[in-house]
């Protein structure tokens, strides 16, 4: 499936787990701007949603089976919009700088991509997918 899927071994090795903690990186160090009266309210949500976006597609990964590894990814995908509805609200009430906002809006939207084209790979693959069952053996092909 090309240099994208190649060579993983691990989550830590997938694209998408990759610019994900990166983003994760970037709010956790957003919300230490927030207002103090904010750490267990909107600072609590953001890293919340940003731990749950790496989480999920460590723990889909690890699954092993193509559609639950898709269903934890449509639960990342659901926290990186979380994300952005959060910046919004920080937005709203002028604790980020438009510029700000649209930087790590852009960052997000980017994750969003990665895990819809992550997500697209495993449904290919879960549609090629030969089970074990389905392979004919034989000893004719032992030399």
């Amino acid at each position: 499936m090309g240099k994208l899927y190649q060579n993983i071994e691990s989550f830590e090795d997938l694209e998408v787990w990759k610019a994900s903690r990166l983003l994760r990186k970037r709010i956790s160090k957003f919300v230490d701007s927030l207002p103090k009266d904010e750490k267990y309210r909107l600072s609590d949500q953001l890293i919340r949603a940003s731990r749950s976006v790496t989480a999920n597609i460590a723990e889909g990964y690890g699954r092993f089976h193509f559609q639950e590894n898709i269903q934890y990814c449509r639960q990342a995908r659901g926290s990186l919009y979380e994300i952005i509805d959060h910046l919004l609200v920080a937005l709203d009430q002028d604790w980020i700088t438009q510029k700000g906002y649209d930087s790590l809006k852009k960052q997000t939207i980017s994750c969003i991509k990665l895990v819809n084209g992550y997500i697209g790979y495993l449904k290919r693959s879960k549609a090629n997918y030969v089970k074990e069952a389905d392979i004919k053996y034989s000893t004719d092909t032992i030399n």
